[in-house]
């Protein structure tokens, strides 16, 4: 009895070990570029790569590349942690969990992630959820939103999307969130450029939108342009809609359309006039990311060690 309660111990011993040592994996798959890196804690980084993303075949195949050469010099994987594109099957009770459903991507409808991850690495643990909501769970590993427990990051670049997360856990319903496609109140003549809803939030704010609005590429539109006025009251709209939906502490709005200087105070000041006094003013409500363009990587780390440690 006592020998197998011994055995018991030195298997628990084993297993945590291996659990505060074993490689983590991370990736940030993004539309134009992947994003991969290994770590033995998510924000002590050991190695990482990028380059861009192609169809799903050969874009697939350099991450295993990577992660197998990453294993030779640093150790067995014990987990990798995933944050897609969209749309994709992220609720792991349902059929379609870990492929990435239909989507403009040439070469991604139906491909199998965390089936093509499975097979090429057997021993590790796979944790797959949206590039969102990775970027929202490293803003709260060790960014702007870093304490807080219910709060909203969203990208605004080529498309608009967002990670939510709620009592501390992003939230992972089936369809996942789609905070670019709500529909909001059209501003002018522009027909929006959605491919699938025409003028949704994405199709009239989106880095897409700006440029086919306009023209020239947002980051080209001066700072006094007419079109940051429009942005930002479509921005502020979003704004108004997630606090009525999720009461966040805290909204993170970064992509590159963010990154103007002076959008954020244009979206904070129109998000005010439009909620009639119904919420109090609250400067601390919209800021901009704090992790720059390492938020997506080390919230998928964070996935990683997650998974592992459950």
């Amino acid at each position: 009895m006592a020998r197998s309660a011994g055995a018991k111990v030195g298997r628990l011993r084993h297993l945590i070990e291996f659990m505060n040592n074993a490689l983590l994996g991370g990736v940030e798959a993004g539309g134009t570029k992947m994003v991969c890196a290994v770590a033995r804690e998510p924000g002590d980084i050991l190695d990482e790569v990028r380059f861009p993303t192609t169809d799903s075949e050969n874009t697939l195949e350099r991450v295993r590349e990577y992660f197998a050469q990453a294993q030779d010099q640093f150790g067995e994987l014990g987990a990798i942690g995933y944050g897609t594109f969209g749309p994709a099957g992220v609720t792991p009770e349902a059929p379609e969990y870990g492929t990435i459903l239909p989507t403009p991507k040439p070469g991604w409808q139906g491909a199998d992630v965390v089936g093509f991850l499975k097979d090429s690495f057997p021993n590790a643990l796979i944790s797959f959820d949206t590039d969102v909501n990775a970027a929202a769970i490293g803003e709260g590993f060790a960014g702007a939103a870093q304490g807080l427990k219910n709060y909203v990051y969203i990208t605004v670049g080529t498309g608009i999307g967002g990670g939510v997360v709620i009592d501390g856990k992003a939230l992972n319903a089936k369809p996942h969130a789609e905070i670019g496609h709500m529909l909001v109140p059209r501003l002018d003549d522009f027909e929006g450029c959605c491919s699938f809803h025409g003028a949704c939030l994405e199709g009239l704010a989106s880095g897409s939108a700006m440029g086919a609005r306009w023209g020239v590429p947002a980051p080209e539109l001066g700072p006094g342009h007419e079109a940051w006025d429009l942005e930002a009251e479509y921005l502020a709209m979003m704004v108004q809609n997630l606090v009525a939906c999720f009461a966040p502490d805290r909204i993170i709005l970064g992509g590159g359309v963010m990154e103007q200087p002076f959008l954020l105070e244009m979206v904070r000041e129109k998000y005010y006039a439009k909620t009639g006094g119904y919420w109090p003013n609250d400067d601390s409500l919209l800021v901009t990311p704090a992790m720059g363009n390492q938020a997506g990587i080390t919230g998928a780390l964070v996935m990683a060690r997650e998974v592992l440690s459950s």
